[in-house]
């Protein structure tokens, strides 16, 4: 009896889920952009049920248990009209509900997943560039996407590497706590913004988490402020991977030379349902020795992050950053230049050591850093969107971290800094984003309030050990941690803590003039305060001048930057001509002799180019020439021979080309080439460097390239090779009218091969195939010829 229990349930149990399932109906659907490519990410709510999901990657989404009936799908997208569709759900069937997008660039508003095209190196539009819906050929402002399949197929295991492709970017230098730095139109310009906000790290970044780099040439300081994390160069945006609606990952291992091990891990999965609580995981860790004969890094991150489309106009972003490191400086060499005698030699006439670090593994720095973000999207109508932001990141530095400092000619003194180091910046951040038209001419507006806190503490000991020779070093000769503990006492302390705050607010409205031709006018205003520096022994806040000579008081400072920008687009969505003026300023402290106030330092910058994007997105790329003007630079007065006031009369000019293409000339063929003129020139300077180049600006020629073949199809689908390299012209490290020191040209050539499968990816790479000596601008040794290897799971 019991077993006739059941199976009598049992079949009442399928018979009453049968005949619901034939009684009830389901709604599914996708969504696409106006060229085809599908949609992921977009809310779709029903609003009679008052449920909301996401589409997946294939801009799919579906409802299903529905009764018989009426129903209305409501598709609401930042930077599109709002959609609804009527429909009727009948017994035992699904209704469709397909909708294409018009042009509207909604891709501009919010992070989104959209399938590739052919030409898989290309990733132009972004939500972060002008923080409007704007495509890449509307904006008047150039710059560079490195997306991250490129990034995979480069096998790319940290930033310097995928610098390569950014025209300029030059042979990254890599400071003492593992921070990269790079040339961008002969300024340094360092990854110090995360999602379009400041997002600084004075330590190693793992590119685990990125989905991509953009690199937004010329002064940026309309929309993006000073606040460390732009130059006049540009600015390098780090875009950090999103979750998607969707389960799925993969887990790698790479292997190589100098016993470089890597694992690295990318999850993602829905939590709940409706699949509207997304959730992401990337981390990653890394050993490897130096090609030196001393050296190794050893580092961990973790990136959560976590997605919310609380309602069909509401949507949270949640995203973390934590790395943590140990390692050894990098050499960092700063060559003897003598006062009165004139020189002209090169890093290689000096027979400086390529593969000697002076210094022992035991003195190890160790890095931590945390980076916060979190961002709220919200609809308000049909025509205006909210944006809060709030981003903080900490960096910390403990250890020791090193400079070997030229006393001679053929002699160094080892520099060791010893102690702990603290950075917090706090960025707090409104945007209002409307989409409407006055007198019939559309504009689009962003309009923004902007503050931004700095924190800095320092508690360290400087010590000086007495000159070696390297070029005949004995063979015994190492600074150990035990010699420099020992001498700790008798080095020079610093123990101060210092900071800024800086409130802001801008505006930047693109108007449709007619359908080809578009203005872009920008302002920003910022007020700038310094609280000086505090002294910890003392308790004091000093007001007089540091060692160097500058104000170390508290201070305050206002700042106008503008941009305005037009474009003519030749042919609609292909190719359009654009031109740019705009300024950058950085708040500058000193002294003069008179006692007169201190100014910000400007920029101005005029650009004019082509954009094209043609042939179906099979040919993309940019043309411009530049000329950047910098005033209110401060110099050492030249009637004072203390050195302890400058006047504010010192210019500089920085002149150049840029060319950027990305190709699919054929199937399954992709390259990427960019080439890079800067003439960057002192024009009114001290009497030393005064029509100059000025030392550390990089190569006057830079060139990149990437050449790749995968199998479209057949039985070898999915096999591919790759090909590309970077050139630089001879550079300087010091060019004064004295003495020169030069770096020699560079051509470093790469090579891979890759097999990608659905369910796994295996791939080899060599990097500086002939084992070109190069150096950095800070004279750092490059790595000779590097083998990698991986193996790729996925799920």
């Amino acid at each position: 009896m019991k077993s006739l229990r059941i199976i009598l349930v049992t079949l009442f149990t399928f018979t009453y889920l049968s005949s619901f399932a034939q009684s009830s109906g389901g709604i599914s659907g996708k969504i696409t952009l106006f060229d085809g490519q599908a949609y992921g990410s977009a809310s779709v709510t029903l609003l009679e049920t008052k449920k909301t999901t996401l589409t997946d990657e294939q801009g799919k989404y579906a409802f299903s248990n529905l009764n018989p009936g009426s129903y209305t799908v409501r598709i609401q997208i930042l930077g599109a009209a709002q959609k609804d569709i009527k429909i009727n759900v009948l017994a035992g069937q699904t209704a469709m509900a397909d909708y294409q997008l018009s042009r509207e660039n909604v891709l501009a508003l919010q992070e989104v997943t959209i399938a590739g095209t052919v030409n898989r190196f290309s990733k132009k539009e972004s939500v972060y560039i002008a923080r409007l819906p704007l495509k890449n050929l509307e904006n008047p402002q150039v710059y560079s996407s490195i997306p991250k399949e490129l990034i995979q197929e480069q096998m790319a295991t940290d930033l310097g590497s995928i610098a390569k492709n950014v025209p300029g970017a030059g042979v990254p230098m890599i400071a003492n706590q593992g921070r990269v730095t790079f040339r961008s139109r002969g300024f340094d310009t360092e990854p110090n913004a995360r999602n379009g906000v400041a997002g600084a790290a004075f330590s190693s970044i793992d590119p685990a988490n990125i989905e991509r780099v953009e690199v937004i040439k010329g002064p940026s300081t309309t929309l993006f402020g000073t606040n460390i994390a732009s130059s006049y160069g540009g600015l390098y945006n780090r875009v950090t991977k999103k979750p998607y609606n969707g389960f799925g990952g993969e887990v790698s291992y790479f292997g190589g030379s100098w016993n470089f091990n890597r694992i690295a891990v990318d999850i993602n999965t829905p939590v709940n349902a409706d699949k509207t609580v997304l959730f992401r995981l990337n981390g990653a860790t890394s050993f490897e020795k130096s090609f030196q004969d001393q050296g190794f890094t050893n580092s961990v991150s973790v990136a959560p992050s976590f997605s919310y489309q609380v309602t069909d106009r509401l949507s949270l972003l949640f995203d973390v950053e934590f790395g943590q490191a140990k390692g050894t400086s990098v050499v960092r060499f700063n060559p003897f230049v003598s006062p009165t005698v004139a020189s002209e030699k090169s890093i290689v006439d000096l027979q400086f050591p390529y593969k000697k670090t002076f210094i022992g593994n035991d003195l190890p720095y160790q890095t931590q850093m945390l980076n916060i973000f979190a961002q709220a999207n919200y609809k308000m109508s049909e025509s205006w969107t909210s944006q809060t932001i709030i981003s903080r990141a900490r960096s910390s530095i403990n250890g020791y971290i090193t400079a070997l400092r030229g006393t001679t000619e053929t002699k160094i003194s080892p520099q060791i800094i010893t102690g702990h180091t603290a950075f917090i910046a706090t960025n707090l951040q409104q945007n209002f984003i409307g989409d409407f038209k006055v007198a019939k001419l559309r504009n689009r507006l962003v309009v923004g309030l902007d503050y931004y806190n700095n924190a800095n503490d320092f508690d360290r000991v400087t010590v000086n050990f007495p000159a070696v020779d390297f070029v005949n070093t004995p063979a015994t000769y190492r600074i150990s941690r035990f010699k420099v503990d020992s001498l700790t006492s008798k080095g020079a302390l610093r123990r101060e803590s210092n900071g800024d705050n800086a409130y802001s607010a801008y505006a930047s409205d693109v108007i449709n003039i007619t359908d080809r031709f578009l203005a872009m006018l920008s302002l920003r205003v910022n007020h700038f305060r310094n609280q000086g520096v505090y002294d910890i022994n003392s308790g004091q806040t000093s007001g007089g001048l540091s060692a160097a000579g500058l104000q170390t008081g508290p201070y305050k400072q206002t700042s106008l930057s503008q941009k305005f920008g037009l474009v003519y687009e030749l042919s609609k969505d292909h190719v359009s001509l654009f031109g740019n003026y705009m300024s950058g300023f950085f708040n500058k402290s000193g002294i003069t002799a008179t006692g007169a106030a201190v100014k910000p330092e400007q920029a101005n910058q005029l650009e004019l180019g082509l954009k094209g994007d043609v042939f179906n997105h099979k040919l993309v790329g940019t043309i411009s020439y530049y000329d950047i003007k910098v005033k209110d630079v401060l110099r050492n007065d030249p009637n004072d021979p203390t050195n302890a006031y400058q006047i504010q009369d010192g210019t500089q000019l920085s002149r150049g080309v840029e060319v950027e293409l990305t190709a699919n000339p054929f199937e399954g063929v992709n390259l990427v080439a960019g080439y890079a003129y800067n003439d960057s020139k002192l024009t009114k300077s001290n009497t030393s460097t005064n029509g100059l180049r000025p030392g550390l600006s990089g190569p006057a020629h830079s060139l990149n390239f990437w050449a790749s073949y995968r199998v479209p199809y057949g039985q070898l689908q999915g096999l591919g090779l790759g090909f590309g390299g970077n050139y630089g012209s001879s550079s300087y490290h010091t060019n004064t009218a004295t003495t020169k020191i030069t770096i020699p040209a560079y051509t470093m050539l790469d090579a891979s091969i890759f097999y990608d499968q659905p369910k796994y990816r295996v791939g080899f790479k060599v990097d500086n195939l002939t084992s070109e000596k190069a150096w950095s601008v800070r004279l750092t040794p490059q790595a000779p010829a590097r083998f990698i290897g991986s193996v790729t799971l996925k799920f």
